[in-house]
């Protein structure tokens, strides 16, 4: 798919703080019942919210914030090390009511202009992220109906291959969460967090399967240093 983007500035924006460049990609979705809804709020400075990217349902990709700059998509979170996350990403807005499936149009929009930021930026793909992931006690989107596998096998982003089960734990589950890269929150908005993006509609207790996955990903891809699993919590 050719990407076409269109320009529609945004003033809500600042620079990037203490010289950061992008390491990131978070995807969120707008939340509202139309793109063009979106797009006014995105872009009117009443609100103080903002991305770099809004992508409609028909597949339409405007730029609202140049790369270069901060763009106010992200919020109190944090991602590994990184706390201020809106300094270190690059921000993009799904048009989605967070009710219904993703049109196929968006996500080939998606996929196309996550392959050339991540090409540009040298971003690995474990590094994009759901804003549901950085902040778990806040946020809920991209949510379960987001295809993060079909992004995955493009190697744009990561999906946990392990197929076998490890006894449940929770403060193991929850250290090879943070390895992965997700901040410290309750165990059951982790769970509630991990499971939309890697097992959607799966619901019940920590399980088995839910330990291998997160071990998986924390083994493979962590983004924060190595916790010592000598440690009497481990």
């Amino acid at each position: 798919m050719t990407l076409v983007i269109h320009d529609h500035p945004s003033p809500n924006f600042g620079e990037r703080r203490d010289g950061a460049r992008p390491d990131l990609v978070v995807i969120h979705y707008t939340a509202m019942a139309t793109a063009e809804a979106a797009l006014e709020r995105l872009c009117s400075p009443d609100f103080e919210v903002s991305a770099h990217y809004l992508i409609c349902e028909q597949g339409q990709v405007f730029r609202l914030v140049d790369e270069d700059m901060r763009a106010w998509h992200a919020g109190a979170g944090q991602w590994g090390e990184v706390t201020d996350v809106n300094s270190r990403s690059i921000g993009i807005e799904l048009a989605n009511p967070g009710t219904a499936p993703f049109a196929a149009a968006q996500m080939q929009a998606l996929e196309s202009l996550l392959a050339d930021i991540l090409s540009r930026h040298a971003i690995p793909p474990e590094r994009v992220i759901g804003h549901s992931d950085m902040a778990p006690l806040r946020k809920i989107d991209p949510g379960p109906r987001f295809d993060w596998k079909r992004l995955a096998v493009q190697g744009l982003s990561v999906f946990p291959a392990s197929q076998g089960e490890i006894e449940p734990h929770e403060v193991r589950f929850v250290q090879d969460l943070q390895r992965f890269g997700y901040p410290e929150a309750p165990v059951e908005a982790l769970v509630s967090a991990f499971r939309d993006r890697f097992r959607p509609r799966h619901h019940g207790p920590l399980d088995g399967r839910d330990m291998a996955l997160a071990r998986d990903l924390a083994t493979r891809f962590p983004a924060r240093f190595p916790i010592d699993r000598r440690s009497p919590l481990a």
